[in-house]
């Protein structure tokens, strides 16, 4: 199971040390079957990943550009995330498909990218609320599935993490989703790849994840974890996200709550 969270343009680097260091004051001594991670702002990316090394928590970078190198202003490469010591990268966000252009074209050679330099992609895909209004969800998830994850290896896709983050469901305005709803999508996602790629990738859930409803996700073969937003940004929340999901499947590593307050 994963749970992580993506900080979007929040914390300075202060701040990013300060969170980094709580959260894994409050990891400390829990059961190591969750894979928890964070992935901060570029600015803080390289202090997190210094501050995190040698722990069990994952660092990951919010974007990245598919060449090593060149004239490409304020992009950052593979070569760079890599060398901040990072192991994880978000692709695909329905933020920057919606504002910077992103196109399921360039979160493919994202994706190529990543791999072929070791980076483990974590691939966001999500209908709009018109799409899911309109009947056509499940027509928008298999194209974007299927053409970032075209030209993988059958033998990369263990290494794939796929977020579907429906972009009604995220942000302060999101709409939080059933989880029947998430559960038979994740399921169309794992057919659509197990038809292309003879096996299905590891499927997280993001888009209004709380302490509240965070459990209700929990048990559900299809979903293999939580991508946190805004709830995740204070690391007492955060680890309540953690406690309530790893305790409704049985993980009895949620059990960092009390730790996370006294954690230095």
């Amino acid at each position: 199971m994963w749970v992580g969270t993506s900080w979007k343009m929040n914390k300075t680097i202060a701040e990013a040390e300060r969170y980094t260091r709580d959260l894994l004051g409050a990891l400390d001594g829990r059961d190591a079957r969750t894979t928890i991670f964070v992935i901060p702002p570029f600015t803080a990316l390289a202090a997190v990943c210094r501050i995190a090394a040698g722990s069990r928590l994952k660092i990951g970078a919010q974007n990245m550009h598919w060449e090593d190198a060149g004239a490409y202003t304020g992009e950052i490469s593979p070569l760079m995330i890599r060398d901040c010591g990072a192991q994880l990268v978000e692709l695909g966000h329905f933020e920057r498909r919606t504002y910077f252009a992103e196109t399921d074209i360039t979160v493919n050679r994202k994706v190529l990218a990543a791999l072929a330099h070791g980076l483990q992609p974590l691939v966001c895909i999500g209908e709009t609320e018109q799409e899911r209004d309109l009947g056509v969800a499940a027509d928008v998830l298999t194209r974007q599935v299927t053409v970032a994850l075209a030209g993988v290896d059958r033998e990369r896709i263990p290494e794939v993490l796929v977020a579907y983050e429906p972009g009604w469901a995220i942000g302060a305005a999101g709409t939080e989703a059933d989880p029947d709803y998430v559960a038979e999508m994740h399921a169309l996602i794992g057919r659509v790849v197990t038809r292309t790629h003879g096996l299905p990738p590891q499927v997280l859930y993001g888009g209004s994840v709380n302490p509240r409803n965070a459990a209700g996700f929990a048990g559900r073969p299809e979903i293999a974890g939580l991508f946190v937003g805004r709830a995740a940004w204070e690391v007492d929340s955060f680890v309540e996200v953690i406690d309530a999901f790893c305790g409704a499947t049985g993980d009895p590593g949620g059990s960092a709550r009390t730790r996370s307050r006294s954690a230095p």
